[in-house]
């Protein structure tokens, strides 16, 4: 992380994420993230060369930290069994994507493709798939998964089916019982995650005990 940003500017980009959180990209000035992380208007320029082009840094900077902080999650249930890595899996990468949710609203499609973004998300893409790779065949050996579907497949159920309830959440709030927006969001993300569960365990034959 530190060959890709300087102190300063993780500094920036962490208080930008937390009052974007919040508030939203529309409702969050520069000047809001310039007052809390105390530092003068002009070093958002400086730094990042516009608000438009820190979201740039701030997505990119979050692929980082998602992509560091999976390899040490992996780390700890690679002696787990499959069915349980698995399980674990698809509840960290859904968790994600809704937990960074506002993302998916703001980011556009140039900014999403610039090609340090590109590199940064192939390369997160790259590790998971090689651990999920890893996941199936050692369940396949041990006779917990009757079939071998191809891993970059999988991912792309994953992330494809959260992203579109993240997406089009007009219509996916019809189907999910909600009181409010926080409850919403709860309710969605377990409604995903546990069909994803059905889906990618009946693709794989896990044969249950």
């Amino acid at each position: 992380m530190k060959k890709k940003f300087t102190d300063k500017q993780i500094h920036i980009l962490d208080i930008a994420e937390e009052l974007i959180a919040k508030k939203g990209y529309e409702g969050t000035s520069v000047r809001d993230i310039c007052s809390k992380a105390n530092i003068n208007v002009a070093m958002i320029s400086y730094y990042f060369g516009s608000k438009e082009k820190m979201m740039s840094y701030l997505y990119q900077y979050r692929v980082l930290k998602t992509r560091e902080n999976f390899s040490e999650f992996a780390d700890t249930i690679k002696d787990g069994k499959p069915e349980m890595q698995l399980r674990e899996m698809i509840k960290y990468i859904v968790s994600q994507l809704f937990k960074y949710n506002y993302f998916h609203g703001f980011v556009t499609q140039e900014l999403r493709h610039t090609e340090n973004l590109k590199d940064e998300l192939l390369d997160f893409y790259q590790l998971f798939v090689k651990k999920l790779d890893e996941v199936i065949k050692k369940g396949v050996t041990s006779g917990v998964f009757t079939f071998t579907p191809k891993p970059e497949d999988i991912l792309t159920t994953i992330i494809g089916s959260t992203l579109f309830v993240i997406r089009n959440k007009n219509f996916y709030e019809l189907h999910v019982p909600h009181k409010d927006q926080d409850s919403y969001h709860k309710e969605a993300e377990k409604k995903v995650r546990v069909n994803l569960l059905m889906i990618v365990f009946a693709v794989l034959g896990y044969a249950a005990d």
